[in-house]
């Protein structure tokens, strides 16, 4: 990809309340997505009402950031058991996941759905100590239990020779060990672009996108977000579509100007269809109230001459 945007994909998983969407927040604000005088609030990816109100990440989102060169493309996952169907789907349009553990409470329940579902289609973690600021920290200890919990999901050789860092979300500060300070997230993203490649390019291949999500614009209508393993997605294609059993249906990516001007076209002839239907039955219906009114006439005036 020398002469092609470099893009990786990953996703932040944990236990609820682990400090996902703020690690993100310090991903967006250390990778100059802001302008100076921009007003920026916490938990930047909890955009529902719900979730603001409740103070929990329930959709799973995605952002992009560039360092260095390369396109990192974000998704911040829900850590409530209530909504693990998300981050079974958001989870296989990813490269590598970061795992983050808070330094004092250790691997919750969560934390062990989310990193099997992870290790089940072979991605290589990256651990994140979160939290190391607190009293109570236990960073080692936690990282010897991290180490149990892979064991116990029967991970490969590769996925526990898996990188640990240490950090603080809130304050956007991320070292690769307890004694070496730092004041920024910069070890984290070359942990990133270390331990994982770059997406392959796979232009020239047939298209296979897998999609994960669905959202909605008020312009655009209805979207599908998900993974292009391969190929390009092009205006005018015609593309297959395939579900769990196999079956196919065609798809006409082919939203251009020409294309809703036909579908327009189409909808009127439709219409304009439609009313002579409606004005036929009109008439229809006003020749048989005719004739049932002659027939009530006829009817009468032969009552009023046999009397």
């Amino acid at each position: 990809m020398s002469n092609k945007e470099k893009i990786l994909n990953i996703a932040v998983i944990a236990h609820v309340d682990a400090g996902k969407s703020t690690l993100v927040d310090a991903f967006l604000r250390q990778s100059d997505v802001f302008r100076d005088n921009e007003e920026v609030v916490n938990c930047i990816m909890d955009s529902n009402d719900l979730e603001r109100e409740r103070g929990i990440t329930i959709y799973s989102k995605n952002c992009s950031v560039i360092h260095n060169g390369v396109k990192i493309n974000i998704v911040d996952t829900p850590g409530h058991a209530d909504f693990s169907s998300e981050v079974e789907r958001i989870i296989r349009t990813v490269d590598t996941v970061i795992l983050l553990v808070d330094a004092s409470e250790g691997p919750m329940p969560q934390t062990r759905f989310v990193l099997s579902k992870a290790l089940e289609i072979g991605l290589k973690p990256i651990l994140l100590i979160n939290k190391i600021d607190k009293k109570d920290q236990r960073a080692e200890e936690v990282v010897d239990e991290v180490y149990e919990l892979f064991l116990d999901l029967n991970a490969n050789d590769e996925q526990l020779d898996f990188p640990i860092l240490y950090g603080v979300a809130r304050e956007g500060r991320v070292q690769y060990d307890l004694k070496t300070p730092s004041d920024n997230i910069d070890p984290l993203f070359d942990t990133i672009l270390k331990h994982c490649d770059v997406y392959p390019d796979m232009d020239e291949e047939p298209l296979q996108m897998q999609v994960s999500a669905l959202a909605y614009d008020e312009y655009i209508g209805r979207l599908g977000i998900g993974r292009l393993y391969s190929g390009v997605l092009k205006q005018g294609q015609q593309y297959i579509r395939c579900n769990q059993s196999g079956l196919k249906a065609y798809l006409n990516y082919s939203y251009t100007k020409d294309y809703l001007e036909q579908a327009f076209q189409k909808h009127i002839q439709e219409i304009s269809l439609l009313l002579r239907v409606c004005q036929i039955l009109v008439l229809v219906i006003q020749s048989v109230q005719l004739i049932m009114l002659n027939q009530w006439n006829t009817l009468k005036l032969k009552n009023q001459l046999y009397q």
